[in-house]
């Protein structure tokens, strides 16, 4: 559920305005630190065992990879990757100073923003997949075969990569005075134009939620039309899980991503303007907690997986999730199942009526 730390988390989490070189060290309220260094502490103990689990699970002990797993797969390298590097930004609020260096504050804030575009592009192959599947069945095996989704994911692979590159321009390191009037090194944003500020935000959110989104959405809306006007209708389990794994998604990010429209709306306005005050305070005072929201949706997939699994803890133990996975394989295979027996039912009425009568069945009133 899937997913991430965001290049603004730390910032955000203790009140340094990006677009103010001149605001208060990131470090420099005790409160704030130990606040952000307690959620990254908290997160970094469920997200990585629980995404390294989930990625074991796929790779030991699920003989039945569907696409869905294979995405889902993909999801947990990338969250249990991320994860991992908070430890870095744990030292960094424990320390108060940042001591790793430019090329890795620019590093590890640009593997955080890639994160979290590959967490929305992998959701939205998986909505993509179950429209194909749904709505175009019988071509489904040749539109969305393991052979295809693996190229897909190499091309997003490399977009994320591509796409993240603004976080890597606009952060370095840099000398912070605090409130002591003590000098300390801290990674922040090096935004020396309104417009940088309004590039950044507003791409990350268009590309990063919006349009994913909008695509999300446009795929289940014509799947639930598809299954409205299909006579055998089944419940699925890799719909419902795919369906929640969005939902998470975009009730963690909603918020971030509206911040960020707002931060945008604020370089519009004067210095001196009272909407632009306004503005950002509502910024400043939301960004906290909207970037907070935004970072533990990355090992909250292994939670919501842990609930989706239940039924099958008692019966398979520690291959729960590998069970669970493999019904996303069957869902496939069932769906092939019911329209061959839909055929067969067909089949068998057409013969029935054959030996009753003796005749062929009519067909068109002849």
């Amino acid at each position: 559920m899937n997913n991430s730390l965001n290049p603004s988390l730390l910032t955000a989490l203790t009140g340094q305005n990006d677009s103010n070189p001149e605001s208060e060290s990131v470090v420099s309220n005790d409160f704030s630190t130990a606040l952000g260094a307690l959620i990254l502490s908290l997160v970094f103990l469920l997200g990585v065992p629980g995404n390294l689990f989930i990625v074991w699970s796929i790779l030991a002990r699920t003989r039945q990879r569907s696409v869905t797993t294979l995405l889902i797969l993909n999801l947990a390298c990338a969250d249990g990757f991320l994860m991992a590097l908070t430890i870095f930004f744990i030292i960094y609020l424990a320390k108060q100073t940042w001591v790793f260096g430019d090329i890795m504050c620019k590093g590890l804030f640009y593997l955080c923003n890639s994160n979290m575009y590959a967490s929305i592009f992998l959701i939205t192959l998986m909505s993509v997949h179950r429209f194909v599947a749904v709505v175009f069945p019988r071509k489904a095996p040749s539109l969305v075969s393991k052979k295809i989704i693996r190229r897909v994911l190499v091309g997003m692979w490399v977009l994320v990569m591509v796409i993240a590159i603004p976080s890597l321009v606009f952060r370095d390191v840099r000398e912070d005075k605090d409130e002591r009037n003590k000098t300390r090194l801290v990674c922040a944003p090096n935004h020396t134009l309104p417009r940088h500020v309004r590039f950044q935000y507003a791409f990350e959110t268009v590309a990063g939620f919006i349009l994913p989104y909008a695509v999300i959405i446009t795929c289940y809306v014509l799947i639930l039309r598809r299954l409205r006007q299909t006579k055998f209708r089944r419940k699925v389990r890799s719909e419902k899980l795919i369906l929640a794994i969005v939902v998470m998604f975009g009730l963690f990010w909603l918020p971030y991503h509206v911040i960020n429209m707002i931060q945008v709306a604020t370089e519009w306005y004067g210095d001196k303007s009272p909407t632009r005050e306004v503005l950002d305070d509502i910024a400043k005072s939301s960004r906290a907690v909207t970037s907070a929201l935004a970072f533990i949706s990355s090992c909250a997939n292994p939670v919501l997986y842990t609930f989706a699994g239940k039924s099958y803890i008692k019966k398979n133990g520690l291959a729960f999730m590998a069970r669970l996975f493999e019904g996303t394989s069957m869902d496939q295979v069932g769906t092939k199942k019911s329209r061959d027996q839909s055929k067969d039912s067909a089949g068998a009425s057409n013969l029935n009526s054959t030996h009753s009568t003796g005749t062929p069945p009519l067909r068109n009133g002849r």
